[in-house]
């Protein structure tokens, strides 16, 4: 609280005018961090009419525009920081999570009902495997501090999309696009 003080330049009591408790400022903490990434990693997504390429817009957002925050995805510094000392913290982070997941299975589920993937697609699936691949190379190049990961990760994460398009739909890409590889 200390650091968060001298920081903030302002005393004790200050703070907890504003918040009840750690917890509190923990939770305020997170819903502007989490809003922070959450924003430019969607950022000109509502723009692309096709689910997939919405998703693959989404990878490249995720690689390219870093978040002014320091410090990594907050959801994965929450996940491990506060997995049993603050249940409330970590509840607000497997609803991130959970919400992070929803909206790229909808995805999937919308092409799916346009026909634009192979039939047997999973799309919580396919949610998680996105997911699970940016958060850990997002780790990985933090801690290697090369961007190799991250890059290597959007390429076969984009790779992975295009196979999940039935035959007609494999071969488009979004308009304006320039993906590296």
């Amino acid at each position: 609280m200390g650091e968060i003080m001298a920081a903030a330049g302002v005393e004790k009591g200050g703070i907890y005018r504003h918040f009840a408790s750690k917890e509190e400022l923990a939770l305020a903490a997170f819903d502007f961090a989490w809003g922070e990434v959450s924003h430019g990693r969607t950022r000109g997504l509502e723009e692309i009419e096709d689910p997939l390429l919405r998703i693959e817009a989404f990878i490249d957002n995720f690689v390219d525009r870093r978040p002014a925050l320091r410090g990594g995805c907050p959801l994965l510094n929450t996940a491990i920081d506060a997995d049993d000392g603050n249940a409330a913290l970590r509840g607000r982070a497997r609803e991130a999570l959970n919400n992070w997941r929803t909206r790229l299975s909808s995805l999937i589920y919308s092409a799916m009902r346009r026909g634009n993937v192979k039939p047997g697609i999973q799309p919580v699936a396919v949610a998680s495997i996105v997911i699970g691949t940016l958060e850990g190379a997002l780790m990985i190049s933090r801690l290697d501090e090369d961007r190799c990961a991250l890059e290597t990760a959007r390429d076969h994460l984009i790779s992975y999309m295009k196979s999940l398009r039935v035959e007609k739909y494999a071969n488009r890409r979004s308009a304006g696009r320039t993906h590296r590889g």
